[in-house]
């Protein structure tokens, strides 16, 4: 029996669970008072409509009634298979997900610095992080690459010494208060995330003092006290786990900080570790990115171009595009590139080589400029911004910001000052059309919630609703009259029943059912008309709550019966039925 197949996907909430293996959520016992409402639903006292009829009857492969009028009492039996089954599930189940569309029209489930399962500063490092991240779903991961040490030639007070060596004794001190518990808000953390003037240059090669054993490179956060691992490991990991819950492309985000033997190195682990899932050269230039279906079970390495590579692809552009992007730029588009010319002179970036370059076929990183500028007409590129930088560019050119990730891939990651892992609102991105938008899967909040929403039973990937996905000539799921760039835009009402609750779990430290009053907060998430306005941006960095919720009455205890109370949203207009979410 191989390794890979004793390995299931994960349960646990998050990227969404396979669908494949949807089967898992189950009950396995229901409580008196959520009885009490399957009998009165049985017996016809509180008959269900039709939705939730044909639905049951599926379920048992019978006819459904014509109308409610012919509502007759249930069997309660196989209303109990029916309620203890998947098939239960409040999750809407994903439509069935057409793959035939070039990847750039796909949301796809995606993790940032994948390495970590603790906060940014001094979080713990393992290939563990990797293996729960694919099982739950996600496929498109994170690794920050440095240059590897020979340990064995280190010992003692130069360990000490060298157990960071990017990381000046300052920032090191100061960490370390920041470890013992001193309290600080995470804004005023940006100071000790980023390198020190004199520190800029990035850590020197660790290269082996004999012939008989060599340094290999290791995956960490740069400038923290974060731990560390080792790449070829991370590699064995992803191979191992990468397709068990999916078998739908993985994308690799790779971010280089070593030299070039390391990066040799690199490319000789990926290739003898990772063989056929590795994507084939291809034998011309690449003018439409391929389909997710075409790209079943690969490995899709993201990674910046070689300086050779990103001139060729730039040359091989149309004329007109290049001096249409290249021409008079406007203030906005000035302001922005003034800033990110700033941002590059802050630390010396790595020069990729050649063959590691080579491995980028489909995904290459290019340094974000302008939209403006020629490598954003490469069919390839990708562009990678934090948070706020997208919502500065989403200020300045909102409509052109939309249309480039219609065509083209694009990567959102949070921001520097959250270290504490906390999470973006993904939603706000996905509108503004972001196809990998990068959460932090160790914290389960608002932003995993929704990413749940998102890609339960997605496997992964999924299509963009109408107007936000590339233009084909001609789309069989839409009628031929309505242009395939229109967004469909729809009325929204809701109605939620709130019967009973059972097994819900007493507050940490807290041991008296008697003082516990659980209630249900309903938040749903939705983009209005006025939201989309250029001036509008993701909550200052902030989790964005719902702007309509609603909280039920307290009930008691943890088996808590809210008696059948109504929560209704009514009337909500210009809403993009795809991007709405009920958390």
């Amino acid at each position: 029996m191989s390794v890979t197949s004793l390995i299931v996907p994960q349960k646990q909430a998050g990227g969404g669970q396979p669908s494949s293996h949807q089967s898992m959520n189950t009950v396995s016992n229901i409580s008196a008072s959520v009885l009490s409402y399957l009998k009165a639903i049985a017996d016809g006292r509180r008959p269900l409509d039709a939705d939730q009829l044909s639905e049951f009857n599926i379920f048992h492969s019978a006819q459904t009634p014509e109308s409610t009028k012919d509502y007759c009492k249930l069997d309660l039996r196989k209303l109990l298979q029916y309620m203890t089954s998947s098939e239960s599930n409040a999750m809407r189940p994903h439509e069935e997900n057409d793959l035939s569309h070039p990847i750039s029209s796909y949301f796809i489930s995606s993790s940032h610095n994948t390495y970590l399962s603790g906060n940014q500063l001094y979080g713990d490092a393992s290939t563990e992080a990797y293996r729960n991240v694919l099982l739950r779903g996600c496929r498109c991961i994170e690794i920050d690459v440095w240059d590897g040490e020979q340990k064995n030639s280190i010992t003692g007070e130069e360990a000490n010494r060298h157990f960071r060596p990017h990381v000046p004794h300052s920032i090191s001190a100061r960490l370390s208060r920041h470890h013992q518990g001193e309290e600080r808000e995470e804004q005023d953390l940006q100071e000790i995330i980023e390198p020190a003037e004199d520190s800029r240059m990035m850590p020197t090669p660790w290269l082996s003092t004999t012939k008989s054993t060599r340094a290999e490179p290791r995956v960490l956060h740069g400038h923290t006290m974060t731990k560390e691992i080792s790449f070829r490991a991370v590699c064995c990991t992803i191979r191992d786990s990468g397709f068990i819950a999916s078998d739908l492309p993985l994308i690799v985000s790779l971010e280089i900080h070593c030299c070039a033997d390391q990066q040799e190195i690199m490319v000789e682990i990926m290739k003898e570790t990772w063989k056929e899932m590795l994507v084939e050269p291809l034998e011309a230039e690449c003018k439409v990115l391929p389909s997710p279906r075409a790209l079943r079970g690969k490995i899709l390495v993201k990674v910046k171009g070689a300086a050779a590579s990103v001139a060729a692809k730039v040359a091989s552009l149309p004329t007109m595009q290049k001096v249409q992007s290249v021409s008079s730029p406007s203030e906005s588009e000035d302001e922005i590139s003034s800033s990110t010319s700033k941002e590059q002179t802050k630390s010396k970036k790595k020069t990729i080589i050649q063959a590691l370059s080579n491995l980028g076929i489909y995904t290459h990183s290019y340094h974000f400029k302008t939209l403006s500028a020629p490598e954003a007409e490469v069919p390839t590129h990708v562009f990678s911004l934090s948070e706020r930088k997208l919502a500065d560019v989403h200020k300045s050119q909102a409509s052109r910001l939309f249309s480039h990730n219609r065509e083209f891939l694009m990567r959102v990651f949070p921001s520097g000052t959250r270290v504490s892992s906390s999470n973006l609102d993904p939603a706000w991105f996905w509108r503004r059309g972001v196809q990998m938008v990068a959460l932090n899967w160790q914290s389960w909040d608002a932003g995993m919630m929704l990413n749940e929403g998102m890609f339960g039973g997605g496997d992964g990937w999924v299509v963009k609703p109408q107007g936000y996905r590339r233009s084909t000539s001609f789309d069989q799921t839409q009628i031929k009259s309505i242009s395939q760039n229109t967004i469909l835009y729809k009325t929204f009402d809701l109605c939620i029943e709130i019967l009973s609750a059972q097994d819900l779990p007493l507050p940490q430290g807290d041991n008296r059912r008697s003082g516990f009053h659980p209630y249900v907060k309903c938040e749903l998430h939705v983009e209005e008309a006025v939201d989309r306005s250029p001036t509008t941006s993701p909550n200052n960095g902030k989790n964005q709550d719902g702007k309509h919720k609603i909280i039920t009455k307290p009930g008691r205890g943890s088996e808590a019966n809210f008696g059948g109370e109504v929560i209704q949203f009514c009337g909500i207009t210009g809403v993009v039925e795809e991007l709405s979410f009920l958390r």
